[in-house]
Parts: structure tokens; sequence; C-alpha cells
């Protein structure tokens, strides 16, 4: 029995290790341009569905297999996919929900354009006089103001969980403002 369980463990672990290269391939594919180690490793825990060790162990097992090519541009370090990558990509990309692969590429470019643009996405609770709080959020872009808001909300404990859910999806945040200030309230369905 206990030997039972450890090969139903091991082969989960190895399908879990198999979707991650395709995960991460399907993403390097779409995006289409070298990237570094650590701004891959951001995009793909954005997306909550990989652990960072399996992406780390996996990335380094794609490299060895050339699925992914390392070179060296202006003294940093880049990863670009193979054609072999490119292959495996196109293949196995339906072992994988498309929802979770189009939510994830997505937000991979979003994410990317954010770096670009150097926004900087910023969050802070204050407790005002009348024992409420105070949530200010904003958003500069190469130093300049491009949005700010703030709420008052009743409870340390909610403006505590608006601040954590500014920071984990920034992005989604700006968007969803400006598609709602703009009358797309489609947005909200999308």
């Amino acid at each position: 029995m206990i030997i039972n369980l450890i090969e139903k463990h091991t082969l989960k672990q190895a399908k879990i290790k198999k979707n991650v290269k395709i995960f991460v391939l399907y993403l390097m594919q779409n995006l289409g341009r070298a990237l570094d180690f650590i701004t891959l490793n951001d995009i793909v825990m954005q997306t909550d569905y990989v652990m960072y060790l399996d992406f780390a162990e996996g990335f380094h097992e794609m490299v060895d297999m050339h699925l992914i090519d390392k070179f060296e541009e202006d003294g940093k370090e880049l990863y670009l996919i193979t054609d072999r990558g490119r292959v495996v990509a196109r293949e196995l990309k339906s072992d994988l929900l498309a929802s979770v692969l189009d939510k994830a590429l997505t937000q991979a470019l979003r994410y990317l354009d954010f770096k670009k643009r150097k926004i900087v996405a910023k969050c802070k609770v204050e407790k005002t006089d009348d024992g409420r709080y105070l949530v200010t959020c904003s958003f500069t872009e190469k130093g300049l103001p491009i949005f700010s808001q703030s709420l008052v909300v009743d409870t340390e404990n909610r403006a505590e969980r608006m601040r954590n859910n500014f920071y984990e999806r920034p992005e989604a945040i700006y968007r969803g403002v400006v598609a709602l200030m703009a009358g797309n309230v489609n947005y909200l369905f999308d």
C-alpha cells in the first residue's frame, strides 16, 4: 500500500512538472521575445497556477533539453524558446485548459506592458480621525502620476485586504477602473 502511494505521488509530481513545462513554453512562444529569468519568474508567479520550485526546476530542465535557449546580451542572461520548444508547446498545449492559458497570457502581456512603461503601483492605508481607514492607491509612469484613488472603509481588515488585492494584480485594477470610467461596464463581465 505504501509503495502504491509513493508511485501515485511520483506520477502526480511528473504530471505537474510536465504541465509546468508546457505552460512556460506556451507563454514564451506567445510572448515572442527574449526575457531574463526574473521576468519569466514574475510572469509565471502572477498566475497562481505554478509554484516557484516547480517552475525553477522545470525551467532549468527545459534549458538542458534544448527547449529553451540561454544567451547573453548586453551583459544580461536572456532566454528564448527554441524551435523544438515551439513544437512541444504547440503539440501539448491541449493538455492544459485553454482558459488557463489565455488568462495567463493576458496577465503576462499586461505585466510586460507595465514593466516597459515603468509603471509603479503604490497603496497605503491610514487610520482616519473617526476610526475608519483611508486606502489610497496610485500609479506613476516614469515618475509622473497617472492614477490616484482613495476609499474610506470601516475596518482595518477590509483596508488591508484591499491593499493586498491591489498589489496582487495592479494591472487588473488599473484596467478595470479605466474601463469603468470610460463607460465600458462590460469590463466586469469579460
